[in-house]
């Protein structure tokens, strides 16, 4: 076998392997997200474990007033994730960890391991 032909094999060996640990250690996990507010609120999931926001790209999910969402995430297996939520146009009025994560919370983060949280509800 050419060394050449070794180092195909030696690389694509090292891909799959690369690609099936990072696979054992990914979780999905789904926000359930209830806004009983009167007015429509604002929501971003942080990772506390690493640079990361859902939804990302500068948006948010809506949740209408009265609206329950599910918010399904893919993430690292015991990731660390906070919920921030806002009255939409006034990020005084927040939940958890609030608009960029900027408030520190009691009980607003789960961490990544499969299922659902239970309902958090967004009351006034």
């Amino acid at each position: 076998m050419s060394i050449l032909r070794r180092a195909q094999l030696g690389a694509l060996s090292a891909a799959i392997l690369v690609g099936t640990i990072a696979s054992a250690f990914a979780a999905d996990v789904t926000f359930q997200m209830r806004n009983s507010h009167p007015n429509a609120v604002e929501v971003e999931l942080y990772s506390q474990d690493r640079d990361h926001v859902w939804p990302g790209n500068n948006q948010v999910y809506y949740l209408d007033d009265g609206e329950t969402k599910q918010i399904p995430l893919a993430c690292d297996e015991g990731e660390k994730i906070c919920y921030g939520a806002w009255v939409s146009g006034d990020k005084a009025t927040y939940w958890g960890t609030g608009p960029e994560n900027a408030e520190s919370c009691d009980d607003c983060c789960y961490t990544c391991q499969g299922g659902n949280t239970e309902e958090i509800d967004l009351t006034e």
